[in-house]
């Protein structure tokens, strides 16, 4: 019997969603990382391979607020990026992290923003 650490759990769920979870240029992934200091996420297009948009926690008016409200505000930039690159509808991957707290204030955040998925 083998004991996994807590990340390595993660990436097991993280593998198991990626393998249903897949972005196109219409409609790409939301791809979303979250550390104990802040979080990020960014648009994928899997079948090029590129990144079409992203949002880090490090940016300068992101940096002074507290994670819940960054968390919001990252899915609301995300979905301004989204629209100025034209893009409507996305697929949320959560990244092996639990639909709850700041994960789902992202996802919140970017729906307000006018992103659909």
């Amino acid at each position: 019997m083998t004991v996994l650490t807590a990340p390595a759990r993660r990436l097991k769920r993280r593998r198991r969603v990626r393998a249903k979870v897949h972005g196109t240029a219409e409609r790409p992934r939301i791809s979303v990382f979250r550390s104990n200091r802040g979080i990020s996420a960014q648009l994928i297009d899997d079948v090029a391979g590129r990144t079409l948009a992203a949002v880090n926690w490090t940016e300068a008016e992101l940096r002074g607020l507290s994670r819940a409200d960054q968390s919001k505000r990252v899915g609301t930039l995300l979905a301004e990026r989204a629209k100025a690159a034209g893009i409507e509808t996305a697929v949320f991957d959560r990244g092996g992290y639990q639909y709850h707290g700041r994960v789902q204030a992202l996802a919140e955040g970017a729906r307000e923003g006018g992103l659909a998925f």
